[in-house]
């Protein structure tokens, strides 16, 4: 018995050492989930090496569009134009450039498109008739502002600077201007208009240029009724080149979806009278 008891001696260690791990699985399970980790991790390492490439081998990228910057609103250029019946086409284009005063500039022009051959018939209608086409494209190019007026003296002040080259014509031109209403249905515009001509802005090569300076004044009175859609304009104008007013008359009669008829009769310096009678169409969209 005290044989068998020693040779079972030993044996009882090893199991007590073990029991534990029987008893606690979940340690176990730790172990080897912890071996597993870092054996996946040492599988995903990256090969860094694999970025380690020549940026001029590489074929270029599509190039990236310049935007332009927006303008600001309000100031976006407006270009307008109209054919005329004798083949020519009106152009005109205008920029604002602040709305504090109202500033802007433009041009105002005249394109013909030539034919390749000119009859004879071609050369008198453009030199004798008064509806012919031009014989060459023209414009002239302004700039204008407008300014509130001065108390009660006058409501509004327009001031504009036009240049013609194909004229050799430079003008300045101011007017001021004031309301009047006149009850609910009647308004009153009068109007005050001053302009400095100067001929032979252009100099020739060779020879002093002389200018010519010549000076205008306009007044005018607009009625306007309200109920009917009718103005009626009495005015005159004076000429530093002439020696009398010459006076002018006209009525403007507005009609349904923009359409407006307009005639006038005014005298001219030859002593003759000038009459006119148009019809307009205005449509914004």
């Amino acid at each position: 018995m005290l044989a068998a008891g020693v040779g079972m001696a030993p044996v009882l260690p090893a199991q007590a050492q073990a029991l534990p791990s029987d008893d606690n699985p979940d340690a176990v399970a730790e172990t080897d989930a912890s071996e597993s980790t870092d054996a996946d991790v040492g599988e995903l390492e990256l090969d860094w090496s694999q970025l380690n490439v020549d940026a001029s081998t590489l074929p270029p990228g599509p190039a990236a569009k310049a935007r332009l910057p927006k303008a600001a609103g309000g100031t976006d250029m407006s270009w307008t134009a109209k054919d005329k019946s004798n083949g020519a086409a009106e152009v005109s284009v205008k920029q604002p450039l602040s709305p504090f005063w109202d500033a802007r500039i433009g041009a105002d022009m005249t394109v013909v498109d030539q034919p390749q051959t000119l009859t004879s018939a071609d050369l008198l209608r453009q030199k004798f008739s008064s509806d012919g086409q031009p014989s060459q494209s023209s414009g002239t190019a302004w700039a204008a502002i407008t300014a509130p007026g001065v108390g009660s003296i006058w409501d509004k002040t327009a001031i504009e600077a036009r240049v013609d080259p194909s004229q050799e014509q430079g003008k300045l031109g101011t007017s001021l201007t004031k309301s009047l209403p006149l009850g609910e249905q009647y308004s009153l515009t009068l109007q005050n208009g001053y302009n400095i001509i100067q001929q032979g802005i252009v100099p020739v090569p060779g020879i002093a240029a002389h200018p010519v300076r010549s000076y205008e004044t306009e007044q005018s009175a607009k009625l306007s009724i309200a109920d009917t859609g009718t103005s009626l304009t009495a005015g005159q104008s004076l000429s530093s080149t002439e020696d009398k007013w010459l006076r002018k008359i006209g009525a403007e009669q507005k009609l349904f979806g923009g359409v407006t008829i307009n005639g006038s009769i005014g005298e001219t310096a030859l002593g003759t009278s000038n009459k006119s009678l148009t019809a307009g169409f205005k449509h914004s969209w």
